[in-house]
């Protein structure tokens, strides 16, 4: 069982920075963005390609974030520029880069087993957190900017926000851009991790990403951006941590792991609503009681005045 939560530890981290690119849009620019099943297998196979022919890992991983930023940012021009559906645009862009990524690996598989990466020699407990934290500070940062904040109150309400001149059209742009950035680095490290890259290895990446926010933010809040982060990243690891429990019972098997990941998003979404239903019952029960003894209060002291 420790070696199983060790190994959900290193996946949580790992996924994390995937889950901090679908908190940008799925959140904050409230965008259902279908890219990141694309753009996690561009980054894993832009690194995988690179490190095969002898380049520094370090400089594969930040080549796959920058195709990372183009396919979000073709999906940003789709939606603002082409006038297309948001679910629409991350659809047709998700279509398009299968074909892209079979190109720019040239195979469906791509095996790294005999080749340096930067987890060779190094555990991916010592050195995952140190990028996932600076990751996270820098996002932060970010938010905090006239740009980020330009970002956030495009996500609250657009109309407002070009009534002060601000281009929004832009702000969704860099904001899908960063999302899918921060997804193909993940899965760049996951091909490194896993040591290889796969055609198929994005399939379901988009609930993955939307487990982890959901379940970081039922768990650990959203009051601020800091909280907000930081319950993304921890939300990615207790999701990996369920899976682990999950696929230690019996009758389940790893292939069961999208059914898992899907039952765990649907509770992680009626939950919050269940809880406000029972609260709301409860405080009509409360009101129903407490209005019953002011009726009976009041037939008792008409009693009274009666006799």
């Amino acid at each position: 069982m420790g070696d199983s939560l060790l190994g959900a530890l290193e996946l949580g981290l790992l996924y994390s920075l995937m889950a901090l690119g679908v908190y940008i849009t799925f959140r904050i620019l409230d965008f259902p963005d279908l890219t990141v099943d694309g753009s996690f297998t561009t980054g894993a196979g832009i690194a995988a390609v690179m490190i095969a022919h002898g380049y520094s890992p370090w400089l594969s991983s930040i080549a796959a974030f920058g195709g990372g930023l183009v396919a979000g940012a073709c999906t940003g021009l789709l939606h603002t520029k082409g006038k297309i559906n948001g679910l629409l645009s991350g659809i047709l862009m998700m279509i398009a880069l299968y074909s892209i990524n079979l190109r720019i690996m040239d195979r469906p598989n791509i095996s790294l087993i005999q080749e340096d990466t930067i987890f060779t020699g190094v555990s991916v407990l010592t050195i995952m957190p140190i990028i996932v934290i600076a990751l996270k500070l820098l996002l932060d940062l970010f938010l905090h900017t006239d740009q980020g904040l330009s970002l956030r109150a495009t996500g609250d309400n657009a109309r407002m926000i070009r009534s002060f001149g601000a281009n929004t059209d832009y702000t969704k742009i860099l904001g899908i851009s960063l999302s899918n950035g921060l997804v193909a680095l993940s899965g760049a490290m996951i091909a490194q991790q896993g040591g290889f890259a796969d055609i198929s290895m994005g399939i379901g990446m988009i609930v993955i990403g939307l487990a982890s926010v959901i379940i970081g933010e039922a768990i650990f809040g959203a009051k601020t951006v800091f909280r907000a982060t930081l319950a993304v990243v921890l939300g990615s690891i207790v999701y990996r941590i369920i899976v682990a429990v999950a696929l230690r019972v019996e009758w389940l098997e790893s292939s069961d792991l999208k059914l898992i990941t899907a039952l765990i998003v649907i509770i992680a979404l009626v939950f919050p609503s269940l809880r406000k239903l029972i609260k709301q019952k409860s405080q009509a029960r409360k009101r129903t009681a407490e209005l019953l003894l002011q009726v009976s209060g009041h037939s008792g002291d008409k009693g009274g005045a009666i006799r």
